[in-house]
């Protein structure tokens, strides 16, 4: 090869290189305020997405203290998330994944309006996913990055009538990691094919989630919705089995710390909904270093007996040295616990 062929091969390579390095969207400090990712149109407090953003649910929504929750992705343009039965889809770099927390006035009552609480971003970028919580100001007019996190005072009414008043926890940076965390690698929960798998009332109309990102250009790997495996909204006795819903509930709610590499994996308690084995899900298996937390009670799970089961008298509890999950939340959720005594009650 003559010299000057060798040189252009190089620079051709050169330019080649930087325009593949271009496209990936490199590690950037995060915007100071939510505003400025251009997430929603018009006043941000209505929280509209934008164009290219695009509104989710879950079937079965993880507990944060009765908050309820918007849920938003913005792809990079062009790109697809990738299709996975079993586990969160793969999202491509340059992915912003975005929940804004809140809580109605009065629960009874949307017209009464809400109150924005903390918008959570997870931003996948070239080197993993990062996780950065923005908080409401008190005036709703936008949310500020804050990586310390913070409590706030919160009322509203709930569904009964009954005015609830706590302290409400935004958790910090490293407490996030906490949750997001598998094999020592942060990673969304939630988003995958069961979860999705379910209808969302879109501007247009009502339409099955995976069905719409699949006509979207969101989604590769799936083309007949039917093959997509779907969870249990929890408390629907319609959308599945006592058991289906209650390990579901579990599944949303604990085994992103009870799964293999997840950070409660040394518990031996694996609370996935994939997870087959009955003393792996804590059917008569004693705990690990549990400390009070077993509060004298020798199983996790004792078929028939919730009151004697370790895994109830934590869920109960709102002891920081007791409770699970011991993260996000200050309140007990009565009613999905109820759900999981159902279930262990009838189990044989």
């Amino acid at each position: 090869m003559r010299l000057y062929q060798l040189i252009r091969l190089t620079c051709l390579a050169g330019l080649l290189a930087a325009l593949l390095a271009s496209a990936i969207p490199q590690a950037t400090a995060p915007h100071e305020q939510l505003s400025a990712y251009g997430f929603f149109t018009g006043d941000i407090a209505r929280q509209l997405p934008a164009a290219d953003v695009t509104p989710y649910q879950l079937n079965t929504p993880l507990f944060s203290d009765y908050a309820e929750k918007l849920r938003f992705v913005r792809l990079p343009p062009g790109t697809k998330a990738t299709y996975n039965s079993d586990s969160v889809f793969s999202f491509p770099v340059g992915t912003t994944l975005i929940k804004t927390f809140y809580y109605p006035h009065d629960f009874r009552d949307p017209s009464k309006g809400r109150r924005l609480m903390e918008t959570r971003l997870l931003i996948h970028e070239a080197n993993g996913w990062k996780a950065w919580t923005y908080i409401w100001n008190a005036e709703q007019t936008d949310a500020y990055l804050e990586v310390a996190g913070d409590k706030q005072p919160v009322q509203f009414v709930d569904p009964k009538g009954k005015t609830v008043s706590f302290d409400y926890i935004v958790p910090n940076q490293n407490q996030c990691k906490g949750c997001h965390n598998t094999y020592e690698v942060l990673t969304p929960i939630g988003p995958g094919a069961r979860q999705l798998n379910g209808d969302f009332a879109y501007a247009r109309g009502k339409e099955n989630q995976l069905q719409h990102w699949i006509k979207a250009g969101l989604l590769s790997g799936l083309d007949d919705v039917s093959r997509a495996p779907k969870a249990p909204v929890w408390n629907d006795p319609q959308s599945g089995t006592l058991e289906a819903r209650a390990r579901t509930w579990l599944d949303i709610n604990c085994a992103h710390c009870h799964k293999p590499g997840g950070p409660a994996s040394t518990s031996g308690l694996f609370l996935q909904i994939a997870e087959k084995d009955p003393t792996k899900m804590g059917v008569m298996k004693t705990p690990v270093a549990a400390g009070r937390g077993a509060a004298n009670l020798l199983y996790d799970i004792v078929p028939g007996h919730p009151d004697q089961s370790i895994l109830v008298y934590r869920m109960l509890s709102t002891d920081p040295g007791i409770m699970m999950p011991e993260l996000s939340r200050k309140l007990t959720h009565h009613e999905g616990i109820a759900l999981v005594q159902e279930w262990i009650k009838k189990m044989k």
